[in-house]
């Protein structure tokens, strides 16, 4: 199977865009800065084994308390 550079790119800005909205979803119950969370998530997705670490580190911390 041939593999495009630009099927390559598209599903990393996909994968970008997914972790950018769970980011933000996380970061909303997580932390006090839900954009910031959503930016870095989005960003470390260009390196995808940092991306699905970042999600687990949101998951297992605490709620922010309202």
């Amino acid at each position: 199977m041939e593999m495009n550079a630009t099927i390559i790119g598209q599903s990393i800005i996909l994968f970008a865009i997914v972790m950018a909205v769970l980011g933000y979803y996380l970061g909303k119950r997580k932390t006090t800065n839900p954009v910031l969370t959503a930016v870095i998530a989005a960003l470390s997705a260009l390196i995808p084994p940092l991306a699905i670490i970042f999600l687990i580190v949101l998951v297992l911390k605490e709620d922010v308390k309202q």
